[in-house]
């Protein structure tokens, strides 16, 4: 029998602009980015989607935003992969293929436009609403859940996916008010 695996992406929330002469990976997070990020950890422990291992691009923006969700989740085992940072989907895919085999929920923190690819090109079914959201934009603070019938995350190929859950601050926001 397959069993079920589940992959959280989660698109950094809000960082700064670049200033003249700092390295993009060094941007910070905002204010409102890390309200945003806070908010997004509640939201995974509210609904039950904690993540059993997390893995994390080098960026600041990428780090903070998992330490801003990191007290609603309480402490999860994190691996700091710079194959994250700036990878095509292709490179996400190898990172996902080598996570660890025990872990049965992994979240991925990483950036666009990489991102946003790679959760399109592992989507082949879910919501029709949903899918088409995540087609057109992976805003910041974006969550995407993805369900698969794999026996491992050796196992993961484009278009294996059912998109659980596609959310960000402003839909959750808006669906409360």
């Amino acid at each position: 029998m397959t069993s079920m695996r589940r992959l959280l992406l989660f698109r950094h929330a809000t960082a700064e602009r670049g200033a003249l002469g700092t390295s993009d990976q060094a941007r910070e997070l905002t204010p409102e980015g890390r309200a945003d990020a806070t908010a997004m950890g509640r939201y995974i422990a509210r609904h039950a989607f904690k993540p059993d291992r997390v893995l994390v691009s080098p960026a600041v923006r990428t780090r903070e935003s998992w330490a801003a969700m990191q007290p609603a989740l309480g402490n999860i085992a994190s691996d700091v992969d710079a194959a994250i940072y700036d990878a095509t989907p292709e490179g996400m895919l190898a990172v996902m293929k080598s996570a660890p085999a025990a872990a049965q929920t992994v979240m991925l923190i990483g950036h666009n436009p990489g991102l946003h690819h790679f959760a399109v090109q592992l989507t082949a079914t879910g919501d029709i609403d949903a899918r088409e959201r995540l087609r057109e934009n992976f805003p910041t603070s974006g969550l995407a859940i993805f369900d698969f019938a794999i026996e491992g995350w050796s196992a993961l190929h484009p278009r294996s996916g059912r998109l659980e859950r596609f959310v960000s601050p402003k839909t959750i926001s808006a669906a409360t008010n």
